[in-house]
Order: C-alpha cells, then sequence, then structure tokens
C-alpha cells in the first residue's frame, strides 16, 4: 500500500475512532436493514480467544421494541429486576472521579442540577425507553462463559459501535438494560444456552445539546507503560 493510501485509512480510522461517543437523543427514522447487516456481519472480524467467537446478538425493531419500550420502565419502577450476571458498579479514587465527571457533564447538558434529583431519575429512565432509538441490539454470551469470553464480546461490541459511527449512525451501550433479563428474555425468546450481558440502543442521533457531550480521557502516560 502507498504511503499516501496508509495515511488517508489512518485518518479515516482515527476521525471514526474520535468521532464515537455515547449518544442519548434519537430520531425515529428507521435503520435500513442493510445498513445493520453490513454493520454487524463486519464486527465478525473482531477478535475472540482461539477465535471461539463467543457472542450472541438480538436485534430489536419494530412491534417487539416498542412492546419493551411500554413495557421496561414500569417493570424497573416496580423493582422487577434480576440479572443473568452479577453487577456490583462500585467504584473507588480515580475511577469514582470519572464516574462522577462523566455524570456531570451529562446532566450539565440537560441543566439539571445536582439537587434536582426528580428530574435525574426521569432522565435515567430513559435508558428503558432506549432513548426514543429505533432500534436496539442485546448482547449474551453462551452459558457457562466467564470474564475471558466477556472481553471477547467487548471487543466486538466495540467493532460495532465504530461500525455504526462509519455509517453515521449513533450508539449508547446500556449496562442498564442488563437489569431486566427477567422481561426482556421471554420477549425475545432467548434460551437457555445463552445470558444477557448489556443492550445498546442505535439510530440516527438529534442534533442535542445532550449528543454532544465528550467526556474527558485519561491521557496515554496514565495507562500505557513503554518498556524498552
Amino acid at each position: 500500500m502507498k504511503t499516501s493510501d496508509v495515511n488517508q485509512t489512518s485518518n479515516t480510522f482515527l476521525d471514526i475512532v474520535n468521532a464515537r461517543r455515547s449518544m442519548r437523543d434519537f430520531k425515529s427514522d428507521p435503520v435500513p436493514e442493510a445498513v445493520i447487516s453490513a454493520v454487524f456481519g463486519a464486527a465478525q472480524r473482531a477478535p475472540s480467544n482461539c477465535n471461539t467467537q463467543p457472542w450472541f446478538v438480538h436485534v430489536v425493531t419494530g412491534e417487539t421494541l416498542e412492546r419493551l419500550r411500554a413495557e421496561l420502565p414500569a417493570k424497573f419502577a416496580a423493582g422487577e429486576i434480576a440479572l443473568d450476571f452479577p453487577y456490583d458498579g462500585q467504584y473507588d479514587g480515580v475511577y469514582k472521579e470519572r464516574q462522577y465527571a462523566s455524570a456531570a457533564a451529562l446532566y450539565d447538558s440537560l441543566g439539571i442540577a445536582r439537587e434536582q434529583k426528580a428530574e435525574r431519575n426521569a432522565w435515567f429512565m430513559r435508558n428503558f425507553s432506549f432513548f426514543d432509538a429505533p432500534a436496539v441490539a442485546f448482547f449474551t454470551l453462551p452459558t457457562g462463559f466467564g470474564l475471558r469470553e466477556a472481553c471477547d464480546l467487548g471487543m466486538y461490541a466495540q467493532t460495532v459501535m465504530l461500525g455504526l459511527t462509519a455509517h453515521g449512525l449513533g450508539s449508547c451501550p446500556q449496562t442498564a438494560l442488563a437489569f431486566l433479563a427477567n422481561v426482556i428474555r421471554p420477549t425475545l425468546s432467548l434460551g437457555d444456552h445463552e445470558q444477557l450481558m448489556f443492550g445498546m440502543s442505535f439510530g440516527y442521533p438529534t442534533d442535542t445539546a445532550v449528543n454532544e457531550v465528550r467526556t474527558e480521557r485519561a491521557g496515554l502516560a496514565e495507562v500505557v507503560t513503554f518498556h524498552r
């Protein structure tokens, strides 16, 4: 490959990586099935331990999506919560600082102050209506698989998100959706051979302030050590 071609390819890749961020408000415009197939088909090139490809995906649109959109908020509000995988979600030190900074950036974009608990909760509940997205993907692992395979699933999901970005779409990975595996499993007829890890809303993002939120990232020196 020519140097000019390499530079163009690398610049395109960096543009896609830098453009990807979690979108939390979507247009109702449907995503063409051909685009969905292209994105998820390309993601099959994601790496996995010993090429095991330990993932399943359920892409939901149409009437099934609307049924979940109507049902999930009420179920969560009623405390009818059940997960296929345990979730702690408690962080300390710099990790807690990053979590708080991310939440602050989100709510600042919405004009919701820290003391406005009801408004913050109402916004959080939009997770369960998929931020009005026209499509949602639910990612599952084969039953009995654990941490190593979850890493593989993460690489697959990142490839999906970059693919969506490359096609002008936005996405939002949502651990919150896994809290209602008890509702999602029967709706999607998930078999005993798979367990729900998380969901991802996707579609064409709106031009709203919440979609402009860009959270800070740790500097290279904070996470990468060079050994020479």
